[in-house]
């Protein structure tokens, strides 16, 4: 919303200091906005929003003293840092639940985060200025996409959990269903696609532009009726 202050009469000499704190302004408010949401003041509504649970961070000593996650590496759930809290397992042990399946960049803006078909969870692992990992807040460093070790797969295309991903089903509002509860209405999603950039494949019947996320790769669900 833009503020405008009151008729006045301005020197254009102090214009420039006027500039200088205009900017300034800006800068604090961008950075409160990016501090709202790291700390969870997202309340997660957006359209296309499906997405896997997500912690805060998580620790472990894979990679070495370096603590770096890796590809393959399995971790579970740490009962010091309940519910969000997840640390580093080996994969035969009893406390695993999951498998990083692949290891990204992290962020601070949560849809630039992408994870392949088949994620069940995504791990935010966070750190601070030092080398210590903390429960919450920090810097975000990787992000752990994970399978789970079970047979339950919510992130499998068509079952109705996970990122929105192709394969997945989705009601006229974009909201994610299994598609084996489609009915009449409900749409296939045959990709998703920068509509600035791509176009929906072939079998399109109901391309669908969403509303703008920052960060989120696409803009544009791809749909046919199941």
């Amino acid at each position: 919303m833009a503020v405008q202050d009151g008729p006045h009469q301005a020197s254009p000499r102090k214009e420039p200091g006027c500039l200088r704190g205009l900017v300034a302004l800006v800068v604090f408010v961008g950075i409160i906005y990016a501090i709202w949401w790291f700390t969870g003041g997202r309340d997660g509504d957006d359209e296309a929003s499906s997405t896997p649970s997500v912690s805060a961070s998580a620790t472990g000593d894979r990679g070495g003293s370096s603590g770096e996650w890796k590809a393959g590496d399995c971790g579970g759930p740490d009962p010091d840092r309940a519910p969000d809290g997840y640390e580093a397992y080996d994969c035969g042990d009893p406390d695993a639940t999951f498998r990083a399946l692949k290891i990204m960049d992290g962020s601070i803006l949560p849809a630039a985060v992408q994870c392949p078909a088949g994620t069940d969870v995504i791990i935010e692992v966070s750190m601070n200025s030092g080398s210590d990992v903390k429960p919450s807040g920090g810097i975000p460093t990787d992000t752990v996409c994970g399978r789970n070790l079970s047979g339950d797969h919510p992130g499998d295309a068509g079952a109705g959990g996970g990122q929105l991903v192709k394969g997945d089903c989705v009601t006229a509002d974009v909201e994610e269903i299994a598609c084996d509860q489609a009915g009449p209405g409900d749409l296939k999603v045959l990709g998703l696609v920068d509509a600035g950039s791509a176009r929906c494949p072939s079998g399109t019947t109901d391309p669908i532009r969403l509303t703008i996320v920052v960060g989120r790769p696409y803009d544009t669900v791809c749909g046919r009726e199941p």
